[in-house]
């Protein structure tokens, strides 16, 4: 396909994005050329651009894995549809693809990582695993609000799963902006009875207004005083005393020992948030309360159906959890973001400049 695309790209940690005009690529058979509806902005991007965290592919690169938009150059049964792409994108062949765990691919591609990503007009992808989005669910939605699903959606509706919740069970959600708060709206919808743990008022506010049972906000307290709180929440909303799902969603360093000091017998810890330091925790507890930890990567690609489902569905409504902005504030945006200014997951829109 002749023509220029658009990128933003990273040249250096923390510097400005810089403005990149390209000819458009032409595409491999095994991949698809998407012209961007829009792209989320996540806390892995953050980490790239602000923290010093790697990129695979070096610098100057277009990062952004959280995609959503039309596929115009492709194979047949894709070409002019709109789809999600998933931020994890296995080969489909290898021994962890065939045993389940797509996710964990070690030939995986990772768009805003591997390769250049989706702050950009278009962005080219292998094409296997792109997840159609019925037109049912543009009624109700912008192609460009769906982009969250590829990551901000997707990724705790896998750890809910991974964690083997059943209804009924007290679903201890431990940071609730973003990511977070799809974490305990999913929990919820699955059947558990949910406890919010934040220190922000507002983003406990949101919660508890969209469906979570029980909130806490947790600054100031230690955690002896916060686990004796959450036996009290949990005898109030008559949830189990035991097997506790417990999912670390703050990716601090405060949030994760809060996490680990919650664990009781049979209950289960899902590390979904990332930092770079380094915890001292007492192993044997897992020992001797038969608890289990678990880390989650990204999302299989085979799951994105059902997370399209959900919300197409009506049981799951992001309409008050999105914002556009315009691609060209990208700058703006990420100092905004780092400043914890956006109460919204941020999808940048390519194609306008206000």
């Amino acid at each position: 396909m002749a023509g220029t695309m658009e990128q933003w790209q990273m040249t250096a940690l923390k510097e400005d994005f810089v403005r990149v005009t390209t000819e458009i690529p032409a595409i491999a058979e095994h991949e698809a050329l998407v012209k961007v509806a829009g792209c989320g902005v996540c806390h892995t991007d953050l980490s790239f651009w602000n923290d010093g965290v790697r990129t695979k592919k070096e610098l100057p690169l277009t990062l952004g894995h959280e995609i959503s938009g039309t596929v115009v150059e492709g194979p047949a049964h894709l070409k002019g549809h709109p789809v999600i792409i998933p931020a994890v994108l296995p080969c489909g062949e290898c021994e962890l693809c065939l045993k389940g765990r797509s996710n964990m691919c070690q030939r995986q591609i990772m768009p805003g990582n591997d390769l250049h990503g989706g702050f950009a007009s278009h962005v080219v992808v292998p094409h296997r695993y792109l997840c159609p989005v019925p037109d049912p669910l543009l009624e109700n939605y912008s192609l460009e609000q769906l982009a969250v699903v590829a990551d901000a959606i997707s990724t705790p509706y896998q750890v809910v799963k991974k964690s083997e919740l059943q209804p009924g069970d007290l679903a201890i959600v431990i940071g609730v902006g973003g990511v977070g708060l799809y974490g305990a709206l999913i929990a919820r919808i699955m059947g558990a009875k949910v406890l919010a743990l934040d220190i922000n008022d507002d983003k406990l506010a949101q919660a508890k207004a969209h469906g979570v049972h029980a909130t806490l906000n947790t600054r100031d307290l230690s955690a002896k005083e916060i686990k004796a709180k959450v036996r009290e929440l949990a005898a109030e909303l008559g949830a189990p005393k035991y097997g506790w799902k417990i999912f670390e969603i703050s990716g601090t360093t405060a949030g994760q020992e809060l996490a680990f000091s919650l664990i009781t017998y049979t209950s289960t810890l899902s590390v979904v948030g990332f930092t770079m330091d380094k915890l001292e925790m007492r192993l044997s507890n897992l020992m001797a309360f038969d608890a289990k930890v678990i880390g989650t990567w990204g999302c299989r690609p085979e799951l994105y159906p059902e997370v399209v489902e959900l919300i197409g569905s009506g049981k799951l409504n992001i309409h008050d959890f999105v914002e556009s902005i315009p691609l060209a504030k990208i700058n703006e945006v990420f100092r905004n973001t780092l400043a914890h200014k956006y109460t919204k997951r941020i999808v940048l829109v390519p194609g306008t400049d206000n």
